[in-house]
């Protein structure tokens, strides 16, 4: 399994020119994240950003570009190179697609977009391309089963023509059920030694997620601290999810989970790398901001300790806000030893 050299230990720049709400605006993009915010992650011994940029935000529902938005990539890349900070541009949004609306999803079936998309890249990889320090991730968390052939065919599409102009760049993909681990082992594109297989992390959702008011399946008053033992998560998972989780317990010795409850679910991921000869990447994980703060910490030691055995390159969710945000006031408590354990 390859490494991902300089991007070994990173953060997301969630919610800045992406996930705005009712904030897509000028405004909001010069101020929620400055050139003092990439030097402070300078500081916080991190390696990389991983920043999530929404289609609105550089490109018109007609495919052109918008040079105002562009602006921004090339703050950041600008400010990342002054401060000795690799950058991970990640579309965390394209026209027809968006993770978090079930409805929205007419790009899979709509060639005049997926032609937008294409372009979109290939302009990107015009102004970014063959930079070692940067790496581009092709869309955030494809959603259902029933996309992922479409989703090898267009993903495979766009890495042949970003290979044109930018032979050596790191392209990170991800798969189904919203770069699930278990959609590693459906993506199936023409490789080459620069792509990177991506994951995202939030196991196990009745932790991580608790309190969040997007996720109503969840009851808005549980709560639960980490670690529990398997037959508590597993019991309480199953009462709002369902069966939807239950490869996360398969294999998991009963008792108190630990860090191996990670190593478990990781090497599923972490068999296709090895086997293909590729870096893995999880590029997101977190705490939201309503779990106690000494059940956060626990849960950071043991993801970290997985990723440290299997040498899994990471960028934590996120850098401020967004419910998840590990400079916020919230994880004061604990924020030094955090820092410890990205």
């Amino acid at each position: 399994m390859r490494n991902f050299d300089g991007f070994y230990r990173g953060i997301n720049l969630g919610g800045w020119i992406s996930q705005c709400g009712p904030n897509y605006n000028e405004q909001h993009y010069m101020s929620f994240v400055t050139e003092d915010d990439i030097a402070k992650i300078a500081d916080m011994g991190l390696d990389h950003v991983r920043m999530p940029v929404d289609y609105n935000v550089i490109q018109t529902e007609d495919g052109e570009l918008i040079e105002s938005g562009m602006k921004h990539i090339e703050d950041c890349v600008s400010w990342c190179k002054k401060y000795g900070l690799n950058i991970l541009i990640d579309l965390h949004k394209t026209c027809g697609f968006i993770f978090d609306d079930p409805d929205y999803c007419g790009f899979f079936d709509d060639e005049k977009l997926q032609d937008q998309f294409v372009y979109l890249w290939q302009e990107i990889a015009k102004r970014y391309g063959n930079d070692e320090h940067i790496a581009f991730e092709l869309l955030n968390e494809i959603t259902d089963a029933r996309f992922t052939d479409k989703w090898n065919e267009i993903a495979s599409r766009t890495v042949k023509e970003i290979r044109k102009i930018a032979p050596t760049t790191k392209l990170v993909i991800g798969g189904i059920f919203n770069s699930s681990i278990y959609g590693v082992t459906k993506l199936d594109i023409a490789w080459d030694e620069n792509i990177v297989l991506t994951f995202h992390c939030y196991n196990p959702l009745v932790f991580t997620h608790q309190g969040a008011p997007w996720v109503d399946r969840l009851a808005p008053d549980y709560r639960t601290t980490f670690p529990q033992t398997v037959a508590k998560l597993r019991e309480d998972s199953t009462r709002y999810f369902g069966n939807d989780f239950d490869s996360e317990f398969e294999g998991i010795d009963e008792g108190t989970v630990d860090s191996g409850y990670f190593v478990k679910m990781f090497k599923v991921a972490t068999d296709v790398a090895e086997k293909l000869d590729l870096p893995i990447y999880c590029g997101e994980y977190g705490v939201i901001d309503v779990a106690d703060i000494e059940g956060t910490l626990n849960w950071f030691k043991m993801i970290n300790e997985a990723f440290e055995k299997l040498h899994i390159a990471r960028a934590v969710w996120s850098y401020k806000k967004m419910d998840f945000g590990i400079t916020d006031e919230h994880y004061a408590p604990i924020y030094n030893e955090l820092l410890k354990v990205l």
